[in-house]
């Protein structure tokens, strides 16, 4: 007796957006085959002054939100007959609502910035948040998502040797082999060590040293999710300086870019002000926040 699958859990409201992560977890949910839940956040903004004209009351607001909703969902149907579509209007906040959606979601998708409950969706509100608390991997579309020129399917995923950059590894294989893409692995380092030869305060290290020393890192971090997707072709991109910058660079031309919440070395406090908040503000294509 087969189980229900884990939807994915796709934050709306109506705004560009949210379109945006809308089309992007529809096509998730068609190719992995999995129910998709469109959630929104219905929170009522009382204000203390008076407000000129007629006062809607709330049962009928949120009827109107419900249908609105509804009528996404049966868009999306008549698109996706076999899709399992869902839809939930929750009462309250929407980072509350959302990581309650996350723990027992396969993937939760949001545009990168909305109105109402979205609103500063990238500036430490609701995509800081969701990403940093989320049980499950998030992903964060750009509202001006284009397609990118390029010779396929890219899927880039930042390579740091750490347990986290190991799940979002295995992440990334996942998705390049339900995108038909191929996987490029980044891995940043900056000047490794200071030694001093005969006295002299000279930097010393041996570059060629350092980036062979990367590439090994990389091919021992990607062999067993490559030896599971034996389909799916990879390289390595080994970079000098900030791995902020090296992903971002890569988002020109990729499909997705995968990041684990936490790393070490270049990619330490991935989340908190330093590599994951830099790609969510800079990056041009969707990015993936794997914990």
């Amino acid at each position: 007796m087969s189980s229900q699958p884990a939807p994915i859990v796709v934050g709306y409201d109506g705004s560009p957006g949210s379109q945006s992560a809308l089309r992007w977890a529809v096509g998730e949910a068609v190719r992995e085959l999995a129910p998709l839940r469109i959630l929104e956040a219905f929170e009522l903004i009382v204000t203390v002054r008076p407000t000129p004209g007629h006062v809607v009351p709330l049962d009928a607001l949120r009827t109107a939100r419900q249908k609105g909703l509804d009528a996404v969902a049966e868009t999306v149907r008549l698109q996706h007959p076999a899709l399992q579509v869902e839809t939930s209007l929750v009462g309250g906040a929407a980072v509350p609502a959302l990581l309650e959606e996350a723990g027992h979601a396969r993937l939760v998708v949001l545009g990168s910035r909305g109105l109402g409950g979205w609103s500063g969706l990238l500036v430490g509100s609701v995509a800081v948040q969701v990403t940093t608390h989320a049980p499950c991997p998030v992903i964060v579309v750009p509202h001006d998502l284009r397609p990118h020129a390029q010779e396929g399917p890219t899927v880039a995923v930042g390579v740091d040797g750490s347990k986290t950059s190991a799940k979002a590894i295995d992440f990334a294989f996942d998705q390049a082999e339900a995108l038909h893409a191929r996987v490029v692995a980044v891995h940043a380092w900056t000047s490794p060590f200071l030694t001093y030869s005969d006295g002299a305060s000279m930097l010393q290290f041996d570059e060629d040293k350092i980036q062979e020393e990367g590439r090994l890192l990389v091919a021992e971090s990607m062999a067993g999710a490559a030896a599971d997707h034996p389909d799916v072709q990879w390289t390595t991109e080994l970079v000098s300086g900030s791995a902020a910058q090296a992903l971002v660079r890569r988002a020109n031309s990729a499909d997705l870019i995968v990041v684990g919440s936490r790393g070490r070395g270049g990619f330490t406090g991935l989340l908190l002000g330093s590599v994951g908040q830099s790609v969510l503000h800079h990056a041009q294509s969707p990015v993936a926040i794997v914990r």
